[in-house]
Parts: structure tokens; C-alpha cells; sequence
């Protein structure tokens, strides 16, 4: 590695101050909310309760705590006010009705959701595929076979993160935390330095291709994007539809796989390399595969294992729940020593998500339970009456991409807008309430290309001296045009012409 990538796999991030604003403002979005009068047609409760989730969805937005500790502060919240906020004046006059009982079971019922569980344990593949090195062979291995040149490099980075996306539930630790090492490294040989106008001899191509990938395959896949099982949960809960692995892939692969196909050379197009061809990149990668040595037994296992994983999420779904597939999984790892219960106790990522998304479930239960998602989804219709069923979904999915230009977090996005959008599709007549729910599931990875800031995937690619701030916008602007357009011409017609 030359001397010049190394401050970049070095770099420590800076805790950021957390500003006064950023603490005061969930409060005030809260108090102003609720000081407003409820609504015609909703419960005061019912406002005081949307309030309350207004206020947690911003500080989700803004950060000024961790967004695990956000969650259950917003949940805690909720339970001892439960009784203002939660329950109607006519439950809690029911015979029997246990306010303290019913707002503790209602509390905790996140944490007995299964996708929640699925989620965490996919957490738990991706520490083993950094514990036994097999995430960086297998992009290696790619990059030896395909690095002859640029273009075909930009495939064996888009094809590395194709193969790791299905059971890599964090597009960050995919992306940002396997591909980004192996692919910073490859500038350098070219002399393509960062910060420097050499950079766009093949860095600037290199970088965004590789994050543009991981958006596309964060929507492709189910299991390839974290925020797509908690959409899942939700479009269970408000929609009550169960949207099965195999039902994600059908709607995903006739627009999301030609866009994949079709990347490396759309950024070779609108975001051209200088350099076209080189025959280093292989040795380079030759080379660090003799570095690692012949394949350990702990990779083949894990490899194994996976597959196994794969097979029944896909094929064993009526047999077996895909968070038991998971807890096979996992066990058998632990049983082969693949990583150890030490190793996943301290994988804060994983028990980070759980905690995060069985929080945010809840939450987002609570709209649900207190009417409030009946209300607004009637509301709204009312304003719509007349569009056709796909008008209504095309608008609505271009309502909920555009979106993302206000959230720093595909969760928090998901958590804010995907129970609104699902509330007023389903309030118009005619509109076929699974379709709805897919086509919008299916955009939460997509919209990760727009902004740097737009999931932490990106962060790395944005700060790596390859993609000034200028050139990083523009494309995000122009991919996110193409991934909308490929969804909405190529993946909504298809799935709406399906029975």
C-alpha cells in the first residue's frame, strides 16, 4: 500500500459535539405539537401520543443521543404517560383494564418481534465473515480475476458487494466496513492519489461505483439492508401483510438487476476514469491472496453455513421462521467455533440494531394502536380521490425517495415516513395494499446514493479524497434520478401486472 492511502484506513472520527439545538429541538417540535388542538376526527390522546413520536422521530433525525438510547428514552416516555397518551378514556374504563400491565407488555413487544431477531443475527454472519477474513478473500479473489481493467474492475466491485449483500443485513459493515479496505487500496498502483487531480485518473470511478452498488443491492436483497426488515414490520402491523423472501425477490430482480448489470458502465459514462486499462491491480491482489494463505477451515465452515442460511430463507421459509433459520445458524457457529460468545458479546453493532429496531417497532405500534394511522390515511385519501391506483403508488413511492433528503439515516426515514405513506394507500380505494407496501419497501436502499449523508455507508467513500463535494452531489442527484426511474417505469408496471 503506498504511504499516501494509509492516513485514510487510519483516519479516526472525531465525536462530534453535540450541539444545544440538537437537544432542544425534539422538545420543541413535542411541546408544540402537543399544545396544538387534536385534530377533527382524532382522539387527544391519539395526539398527544403522534406528538411524542414527532418529537423521538427528530431527535432519530438530529442525533444528540445515540438513536438506540433515543428509542428507548421515546418508549419509556410513552409507558409512564400511558395513560394520557396510549389508551382511550373508554379502555381505560374497562373492567379489569391494567393501564401500568398493558403499557409494559406494549413496551416490550418489540423485542419479541422475530425480524428484529432475524436482523441481529445476520449481524452476527457479518462479525464472522470479519473474524475469519473470508469477506476480504472473496472481494480479493474478484478483483484478481477482473482488475485487468477499469471497467471490469468497476464489475468486480459491484459483483463483491452482489455476492456479501444477501446476509449482510448493514450496508455499512458491508460496504464501508469489507469493500472500502480492499478497494482504497487500488488507487494508489494507478497513481491516483487522494485529494490531488490525480484522483479522478480512476479513484473518483473506483469509489462511486462501489457505493452506488451497495445501494442498488440494499434494495435487491431483503436481508442486504437493515431498515428493509424494519419496513417489513411495519407493512405487518399497519397493512398486515407478510412479505415473504421469495415475494421481495420477484418484485426486486426486473428492475434492480438490470440496474446492477448496467452500473460500472453508467459511471463509466457519467463519472469517466482516466485511466482505462492496467495489469497491476491483479498482481496486487495476487499478492495480498498469498499474504492470507490457502483458505482456513474457520472460512470454509462459515461459508458453509451461510449458504445454509440462504437456502432456507429462500426455500424453507414455510418450514422453518427465518429468524430460527438464523439461531440454527448462529449456533452451529458457535458449536464450530467460528466466532465465540465473547466475540458476539462485544459486537455492539448487532445488539445496537436490536435494540434500535425493537424500539423504533413499538414506536411505530403505538400509531397503529391509538388510531392515529387510520385517521391521517383517511384524511389524506380524501385529498386523492380520483387518481388511479398506479398514479396513486408512483407519487407516493416519488414522495417517499425524495424524502430522503431530510434524514441522515435510512432508519430514521423508514421509521418516519414508511407508516404515513402505507396509511394513505391504503385509505384510497383500489389500491392493492401489497403492491404499495413493496414498492416502497424497495426504495429504502436506492436512497442511499442521493447525499453523503444519506446512510453511513456512504460516509467513507465521501471523506476518501476521491470524490470532491461538488462532483459526490451531482451524481447522487443523476443516480438517483436513474434508480427512481428504473423502480418506478420498469419495477412498478411489473409488479402491478402481476396477480
Amino acid at each position: 500500500m503506498s504511504e499516501s492511502a494509509k492516513p485514510i484506513l487510519s483516519k479516526k472520527v472525531i465525536p462530534r459535539a453535540v450541539e444545544w439545538w440538537r437537544i432542544v429541538l425534539p422538545f420543541a417540535v413535542l411541546i408544540a405539537i402537543a399544545l396544538l388542538p387534536a385534530p377533527h376526527g382524532l382522539g387527544q390522546h391519539a395526539w398527544y401520543y403522534f406528538a411524542i413520536f414527532a418529537g423521538v422521530i427528530t431527535a432519530l433525525v438530529l442525533e444528540p443521543l445515540p438513536n438506540p438510547a433515543v428509542g428507548i428514552i421515546g418508549v419509556t416516555l410513552v409507558t409512564v404517560l400511558s395513560g394520557w397518551v396510549l389508551f382511550s378514556p373508554a379502555e381505560i374504563a374497562k373492567p379489569g383494564f391494567k393501564v401500568a400491565s398493558e403499557a409494559i407488555d406494549w413496551a416490550l413487544a418489540g423485542f419479541a418481534s422475530s425480524t428484529v431477531w432475524l436482523v441481529g443475527g445476520a449481524f452476527m454472519f457479518a462479525l464472522g465473515y470479519s473474524k475469519t477474513g473470508l469477506g476480504r478473500r472473496i472481494a480479493l479473489l474478484l478483483v484478481r480475476a477482473l482488475g485487468k481493467n477499469t471497467l471490469l474492475l468497476g464489475y468486480a466491485t459491484t459483483l463483491a458487494d452482489t455476492i456479501l449483500a444477501p446476509f449482510t443485513p448493514s450496508n455499512t459493515a458491508r460496504s464501508a466496513g469489507t469493500i472500502f479496505p480492499v478497494i482504497v487500496n487500488l488507487p494508489p498502483i494507478y497513481g491516483s492519489e487522494p485529494n490531488d487531480p490525480s484522483a479522478r485518473k480512476i479513484g473518483g470511478y473506483m469509489m462511486w461505483t462501489t457505493l452506488a452498488a451497495s445501494s442498488i443491492t440494499s434494495s435487491l436483497f431483503m436481508t442486504a439492508c437493515a431498515p428493509n426488515l424494519l419496513a417489513l414490520e411495519f407493512i405487518k402491523k399497519i397493512v398486515h401483510v407478510d412479505i415473504t423472501y421469495g415475494q421481495w425477490m420477484m418484485a426486486s430482480l426486473p428492475w434492480a438487476l438490470p440496474l446492477l448489470l448496467a452500473l460500472p458502465l453508467l459511471s463509466y459514462i457519467f463519472y469517466p476514469p482516466e485511466i482505462k486499462r492496467s495489469a497491476e491491480v491483479p498482481v496486487w491482489a495476487g499478492g495480498e491472496l498469498k499474504k492470507m494463505g490457502p483458505i482456513s477451515t474457520k472460512e470454509i465452515i462459515l461459508a458453509v453455513l451461510v449458504l445454509m442460511a440462504i437456502l432456507m430463507w429462500v426455500f424453507g421459509a414455510y418450514y422453518v421462521d427465518p429468524a430460527t433459520a438464523a439461531f440454527i445458524v448462529i449456533s452451529l457457529m458457535l458449536i464450530f467455533r467460528v466466532v465465540t460468545w465473547s466475540d458476539m458479546a462485544k459486537h455492539h453493532s448487532a445488539w445496537t440494531t436490536i435494540v434500535l429496531l425493537a424500539t423504533l417497532v413499538t414506536m411505530a405500534d403505538g400509531l397503529q394502536k391509538t388510531g392515529f394511522i387510520k385517521w391521517f390515511g383517511e384524511l389524506v385519501a380524501a385529498h386523492v380521490v380520483g387518481f388511479s391506483p398506479i398514479a396513486v403508488i408512483l407519487v407516493l413511492v416519488s414522495v417517499y425517495f425524495f424524502a430522503h433528503y431530510m434524514f441522515a439515516s435510512l432508519t430514521a426515514h423508514t421509521s418516519a415516513m414508511m407508516p404515513v405513506m402505507l396509511a394513505v394507500g391504503i385509505g384510497i380505494p383500489g389500491v392493492p395494499a401489497d403492491k404499495l407496501a413493496l414498492a416502497l419497501a424497495m426504495t429504502t436502499g436506492i436512497m442511499g446514493v442521493l447525499t453523503p449523508y444519506s446512510t453511513g455507508a456512504a460516509l467513507p467513500y465521501y471523506n476518501s479524497g476521491y470524490l470532491p463535494p461538488a462532483a459526490f452531489w451531482r451524481l447522487g442527484g443523476i443516480f438517483g434520478l436513474i434508480f427512481l426511474a428504473a423502480l418506478l417505469l420498469i419495477g412498478v408496471p411489473v409488479l402491478m401486472a402481476r396477480q
